[in-house]
């Protein structure tokens, strides 16, 4: 394996069935940063019963959207532990371009910035197979073929802003998610790495 990056602030984004997952549990091992997803800090605060916690339960609850300024707060709290002074890797977060700037006022109070964001990138029939397979071992009649497409294009449609700004940044690093699964480690390593060196990352980055 190539030197491996360490210190990272990193974003993995990517669609369902690209195993973003999988990913995240190696990368947070390799890159010796805590892995991060907002799915398990709200469910770790809800089943606290954190202040935040409750007030996200009282929302999910009534079959709502927590609103992005809650969101907002559960990952601020997150990002101020002291695993994270070194680097994490963020699964789920941010999911809109307001949500962007809130990030890029979190790690700013600290002096901190992002450094590179991970896009998984997989061929959509690929995915869908792969998808598809993985209800039938599970045996969930409901992903169907119809459903699946609709999630993966939702993904685009709710990505798309989100990689634009980054990408305008010099923070997007490809990657291609499909393949074995130490193969794709590599590449997002590799990646990264070659992302460190070639210098895109600056001062100027963040607006």
């Amino acid at each position: 394996m190539t030197s491996t990056p360490v210190g990272f602030r990193l974003l993995l984004i990517g669609p369902p069935g690209a195993g973003k997952g999988t990913q995240a549990a190696r990368l947070c091992e390799v890159l010796e940063v805590p892995a991060i997803s907002t799915g398990d800090i709200f469910r770790m605060n809800v089943a606290n019963e954190t202040e935040l916690g409750l007030q996200a339960r009282a929302y999910l609850d009534a079959g709502q959207y927590v609103p992005d300024e809650l969101t907002n707060a559960i990952v601020h709290d997150r990002l101020q532990e002291a695993d994270v002074s070194t680097g994490f890797l963020l699964d789920g977060y941010p999911r809109t371009t307001e949500q962007v700037d809130e990030l890029d006022r979190i790690l700013a109070a600290d002096g901190n910035r992002l450094d590179a964001v991970v896009q998984l990138t997989a061929d959509p029939d690929e995915v869908v197979g792969r998808l598809l397979k993985r209800s039938a071992e599970q045996g969930r009649s409901d992903d169907t073929e119809d459903v699946i497409r609709r999630r993966l294009a939702l993904y685009e449609e709710q990505t798309a802003p989100l990689i634009d700004v980054y990408a305008a940044r010099g923070l997007v690093v490809v990657v291609d998610g499909l393949g074995p699964v130490d193969e794709v480690t590599e590449r997002i390593v590799t990646a990264l790495e070659g992302h460190r060196v070639s210098g895109l990352v600056d001062d100027s980055s963040v607006a």
